[in-house]
């Protein structure tokens, strides 16, 4: 991913930067990173991971709302993610929130470009936003989930390739097989 910035911004700065430019953005220490374009498959798994979400949060009839692929988390004065998919809970944000300000559960889906950042830098990041829980990767090349979830002060990590994974907070199930659909 080309860093397009020559000067490290701050998220404020950022901002500013990214209302300008076409595609996606995120900051990652100061560096305005432009994200590159999903694969087919991207597109079908984010679909899947935000119908599987919704599911979820009806199911447990919770008061919280998913964030499909377009706000931001800011993690410091340096560092905002985009993530694929996230949930929030509490009252609707507003229309135009850039950033969604108390994550519980955020959802990446690695590309070959993004793999090293997304296993090691943000998951670092995430976990410091105290609002986040759970932290999810998802595979695109099959039914593949490593689900980081907050423990005190501790990340506990497994692994699922099926059956249901529980986040709670914010108190939801979502199965690898809603996501990754029924192998026929």
């Amino acid at each position: 991913m080309p860093v397009l910035a020559e000067k490290a911004m701050t998220v404020e700065e950022f901002l500013g930067f990214a209302a300008k430019k076409s595609g996606k953005w995120e900051l990652v220490d100061g560096q305005a990173l432009a994200m590159s374009p999903g694969r087919v498959v991207h597109g079908d798994l984010k679909y899947r991971i935000a119908r599987a979400l919704d599911a979820a949060i009806a199911r447990a009839k919770i008061p919280c709302r998913f964030v499909l692929d377009s706000a931001a988390v800011k993690i410091d004065s340096l560092n905002s993610f985009q993530p694929d998919a996230m949930i929030y809970c509490g009252a609707p944000l507003p229309p135009d929130a850039f950033f969604v300000p108390n994550p519980t559960v955020v959802v990446e889906i690695p590309s070959l470009e993004t793999s090293r950042r997304d296993s090691y830098q943000k998951l670092a990041g995430y976990f410091k936003v105290k609002s986040v829980a759970h932290y999810l990767i998802v595979s695109p090349d099959g039914p593949l989930i490593i689900h980081h979830q907050r423990r005190g002060d501790d990340v506990l990590t497994r692994i699922f390739h099926e059956g249901t994974i529980r986040l709670d907070p914010p108190g939801m199930e979502v199965s690898v097989e809603e996501i990754y659909g029924n192998p026929a």
